[in-house]
């Protein structure tokens, strides 16, 4: 009995932590109305996993920890695919802009990019990265936010793997990981907060949340896990719970009326 409430527990870690998004993707989907979820939760969410399963080359932990952060991974790319192709679909005339953007020179003999040595032409291409922080994770397309994770990965990955045996590094690499999980809630606190209002907000993501968050923090107490684990829990549950406190006080406010208009035209696009 003892083993399998614990596999019931690992399974309910590995997959519990996308169960909120479930009917928040399904909203999304039904109303072509993304503006009430903050992609910014996304992209707490992905360097946190990223760093922490980088955490765990230097200091091993719980295997189902690590499945937890790869399930997620790929489940907040799935969110952005659909808040992306929504946003684009339903606000046709708006500047594309992406992360980067591709430039070559194909050319011999001048100075614009191109390196010749004798009668070798070696060819360049040159990226214009868009780090505007007003347009920052508002690109257009779906593949812009994977190069953006990719090289966040990459560079991540080759620093780790420099200071792979530096104690100090990895123990701060661990609660770089945890404290940005811990801020998860934080993007969708604030918008709640410039909207004056929780409407396209998934209440119930936000209880999973809640309840998700608990549950995670006494698993990580009783098994022992990392000090960073068990701290950035409770602070977890603290912003949950404050974004619960949101859903009460804005309830008397009235709402905002739907400011998208969905055209006819750009469901060819989803």
């Amino acid at each position: 009995m003892r083993q399998l409430v614990s596999w019931g527990a690992a399974a309910a870690m590995v997959f519990g932590g996308v169960v909120p998004y479930v009917p928040q993707y399904r909203d999304i989907r039904r109303t072509q109305n993304a503006e009430g979820f903050s992609t910014y939760v996304c992209l707490v969410l992905l360097v946190a996993n990223i760093l922490r399963i980088l955490f765990w080359f230097g200091r091993r932990f719980e295997s189902p920890l690590l499945w937890q952060s790869i399930i997620m991974i790929i489940t907040m790319l799935l969110m952005l695919k659909l808040c992306t192709e929504v946003r684009v679909s339903n606000d046709l005339n708006i500047k594309r802009r992406s992360f980067s953007e591709k430039k070559s020179d194909i050319c011999r003999g001048d100075k614009t990019g191109t390196y010749v040595k004798g009668q070798i032409c070696y060819y360049f291409l040159f990226f214009s990265l868009d780090f505007d922080l007003n347009y920052f994770w508002h690109w257009s397309k779906f593949t812009d936010y994977v190069q953006c994770v990719l090289t966040f990965t990459g560079v991540t990955g080759y620093i780790t793997y420099l200071w792979l045996d530096s104690s100090l590094f990895v123990e701060t690499l661990g609660f770089l990981a945890v404290f940005t999980e811990a801020m998860l809630g934080v993007p969708q606190l604030y918008r709640n907060y410039q909207n004056r209002s929780t409407e396209g907000m998934s209440v119930k993501m936000v209880l999973m949340w809640t309840s998700g968050d608990t549950f995670k923090t006494v698993y990580f107490i009783l098994n022992q896990a990392p000090l960073q684990f068990s701290i950035c829990g409770l602070l977890q549950v603290f912003v949950d719970m404050a974004i619960l406190l949101q859903v009460y006080l804005y309830s008397s406010y009235p709402q905002k009326p739907t400011s998208h208009t969905i055209h006819p035209a750009s469901t060819k696009a989803l």
